[in-house]
């Protein structure tokens, strides 16, 4: 018998759909969203379209579809959606601790308190507090937006005279749909040197099943744009006691319990560290690249879970792959994404133009994510292999630009 799937909005086609079409297969899927389907019609039995910021509005629109568990893969939605489970008694974490995840002040008080090793984090509201953190945690530092994504807003200050500059950078920063928490609360924090990685993790009662580990290639400095992405099947840091032990405490920590997540960590010289904990598949395509890599299946996974039922990740191969996006040179209006496929060497498994034409593409720090034109995914059997594929396929890529901005 086919399950019935509430999913909180679909998220962008082109980082998105994959996981939907994979969902389809296994689940009726019932979405609720801010609007009426496009790309998403094929992979639905049915839809309402109504305010997803109000719980009782999707609580409302839910009951009687006899849903046996809900989900979103929507940072803006992952409140509402743990309230949604809550309100028709289906599985999931308390919401409670997925605004604990959503909001980075609540993560860091909560990690604090458990001991979790993490950047020290002093939340500030103006200029003056900013100051007076930053003499208290000490250069370099990172400002941070309270609640957004997408390292919207995100900014590394490397000395005071570049303080109060990117300090309004970081205030003024927003995101649609971001309803939790306020606007304009800034978390001043230790920079932590070393590589990032993102651990996406299955969780059922409390209790952790890893799925894949990738290492990010971080860009545009001082912002933290996410340029791309690597999963290694091999990688030691899927058995490392301290990476798991960190994430499982960090879990702990915000009390979430069932679900899936995407944590950050900063490999520090003294060992992992908590940069964030997201309550829901990771984006950019990792979820992609962790199948090509190891074969699990991270939408399916998160959806038994969210129906109540125990993970089984078990990985059928181990492989390498990798995701690269592609940015213009400067800030401008798009009017063509030409993919030359005979081009593109035997390790790509998918290249996607990623704007449309007549769409503006920024580069932080008037865009975060909105600067990509294109995206490459490639797999192999060496992590050497895998970004030399990537070298070779650039030169297939290209963007016709309309006009500079």
């Amino acid at each position: 018998m086919r399950r019935t799937l509430a999913l909180v909005g679909a998220g962008s086609q082109i980082y998105r759909e994959y996981l939907l079409r994979s969902v389809a297969g296994e689940y009726d899927i019932h979405l609720l969203a801010d609007r009426a389907p496009t790309w998403e019609a094929p992979y639905l039995t049915g839809h309402t379209v109504l305010d997803t910021a109000d719980p009782a509005a999707l609580a409302a629109a839910a009951r009687g579809l006899g849903c046996a568990g809900v989900i979103t893969w929507d940072d803006t939605r992952v409140v509402q959606t743990a309230e949604l489970a809550r309100l028709l008694g289906l599985p999931g974490s308390p919401p409670e601790a997925v605004l604990r995840c959503r909001d980075k002040r609540a993560t860091r008080e909560a990690l604090g308190a458990a001991g979790v090793p993490q950047a020290e984090s002093v939340p500030v509201t103006s200029l003056p507090q900013a100051r007076a953190a930053a003499a208290r945690v000490g250069y370099p530092l990172v400002l941070k937006p309270r609640a957004l994504n997408a390292s919207t807003g995100v900014v590394k200050v490397e000395s005071a005279h570049l303080l109060a500059g990117r300090f309004r950078l970081a205030r003024a920063a927003t995101a649609p749909g971001a309803v939790e928490v306020a606007p304009g609360d800034v978390l001043v924090e230790e920079y932590l040197d070393g590589p990032e990685i993102s651990v996406d993790a299955a969780w059922y009662e409390g209790r952790m099943s890893l799925a894949f580990v990738a290492r990010k290639d971080c860009g545009y400095p001082p912002y933290f744009e996410e340029v791309g992405h690597l999963v290694d099947g091999r990688d030691p840091l899927m058995d490392d006691p301290r990476v798991r032990d960190v994430v499982a405490g960090a879990h702990r920590a915000v009390g979430f319990t069932t679900g899936w997540t995407h944590t950050e960590l900063r490999l520090t010289a003294a060992g992992p560290k908590v940069v964030e904990i997201n309550a829901r598949i990771g984006g950019d395509r990792i979820p992609d690249i962790g199948r090509l890599a190891l074969g699990v299946n991270a939408a399916l996974v998160a959806a038994r879970v969210a129906c109540g039922d125990e993970p089984d990740i078990r990985p059928d191969r181990h492989r390498v792959a990798a995701v690269r996006f592609h940015y213009p040179e400067a800030d401008c209006i798009a009017r063509h994404v030409s993919i030359d496929r005979a081009a593109l060497p035997p390790g790509v498994d998918s290249a996607l133009a990623v704007a449309l034409p007549g769409q503006e593409l920024r580069l932080p720090p008037h865009g975060h994510v909105a600067g990509r034109y294109a995206l490459v995914t490639v797999v192999g059997d060496t992590r050497e292999g895998c970004l030399a594929d990537l070298d070779k396929a650039a030169p297939a890529i290209g963007l016709e630009v309309l006009r500079p901005l």
